[in-house]
């Protein structure tokens, strides 16, 4: 009990002799953490260990990780592949005779892919104003419109948005090329395909999109139909562009080898929806690119909605292709 009194004692002392020497800053020793373990051993004769401030504030919570999902195995890529039993199944039409093996090129494989952030399908439109039979819009001609809702530019925009969701990145040309001069329709083209395969050397296909035209004696327009799952589509025609004509045109086979290709595989999904492969002596501009192509979506006696089901199994067709072929 005495040393209790006694270290009392001297602790109110070194406190007086510290505020009368120190003032303000003996006080602030005083009140410190180094002064408060010292006097605590003065009263209790016992060490602590100093307290330390910032450990005393709460700790902010941690939002616990989230174990990572191991990402779901990609789904194998289906390639196809073509026998030459395939290529007896098209009949080519050309009004020259041609030498061409078929069954070589159909099995030729396709070394492309056509997914990826750069553009690599071209969509264009030689006779723009081309349209189908219904109206509901105002012609230019018979037929024909500027109206980018009836005419082939609707048609392509149709594939353009099927093809991007697909994961294939489409540049689609809406300039109108056959109007006011329907005799530069293909001058008018091929100026612009120049340009943007200089813009994108990245694009493998590039697709002329057009509509037949064929009448009956009286002058009445033709529709050819195809009838699929309770629906009725137009039907489609490639046409080929040869160097038969004279022109230059050395990789025209490589066109006809995607041909044969889209062909064969439009008819496994909608059997006699392409009419006879065409083989021309014109060109087409399909020099410009290997991997260019002319489509006849159908015909001015078709409907504008039979047309839309033809161009969605066109780019089925594409989107089956687009990792290439074995």
């Amino acid at each position: 009990m005495e040393q209790k009194v006694l270290r009392f004692s001297t602790v109110v002392i070194v406190v007086a002799l510290t505020l009368r020497l120190l003032g303000s800053a003996g006080l602030d020793f005083i009140l410190s953490p180094k002064a408060a373990t010292w006097m605590f051993f003065l009263q209790t004769g016992r060490l602590s260990k100093p307290v330390n401030i910032e450990s005393t504030e709460p700790t902010k919570a941690t939002t616990p990780t989230a174990p990572q999902t191991p990402p779901a195995p990609s789904k194998p890529v289906d390639i196809p592949t073509f026998s030459p039993d395939d290529a007896a199944a098209i009949t080519v039409s050309s009004g020259f005779s041609f030498q061409a093996d078929l069954p070589a090129l159909l099995t030729k494989p396709l070394s492309w892919d056509l997914s990826g952030d750069e553009p690599t399908v071209l969509i264009v439109h030689s006779h723009s104003t081309e349209s189908y039979n219904g109206g509901g819009y105002k012609e230019t001609s018979p037929y024909h419109t500027l109206d980018a809702n009836h005419n082939m530019i609707s048609i392509g925009a149709y594939v353009a948005d099927l093809l991007e969701k697909g994961g294939i990145s489409v540049i689609h040309d809406t300039a109108i090329h056959d109007n006011p001069s329907y005799d530069l329709s293909y001058t008018n083209s091929r100026r612009s395909m120049q340009e943007y395969l200089k813009r994108y050397p990245s694009i493998r296909l590039v697709l002329d999109l057009h509509r037949d035209s064929y009448e009956d004696a009286a002058g009445n327009q033709i529709a050819h139909t195809v009838f699929s799952e309770g629906e009725t589509l137009a039907p489609l025609m490639f046409v080929v562009g040869t160097d038969y004509g004279g022109l230059t045109h050395p990789k025209w086979q490589e066109n006809l080898s995607l041909a044969l290709k889209l062909q064969t595989q439009l008819e496994s999904f909608c059997p006699g929806i392409c009419r006879n492969l065409n083989l021309r002596t014109q060109r087409f501009n399909q020099d410009l690119s290997v991997g260019s192509l002319l489509v006849e979506v159908g015909a001015s006696g078709n409907t504008h909605a039979q047309a839309l089901k033809a161009a969605e199994m066109l780019a089925e067709a594409i989107l089956s292709l687009a990792h290439g072929s074995k």
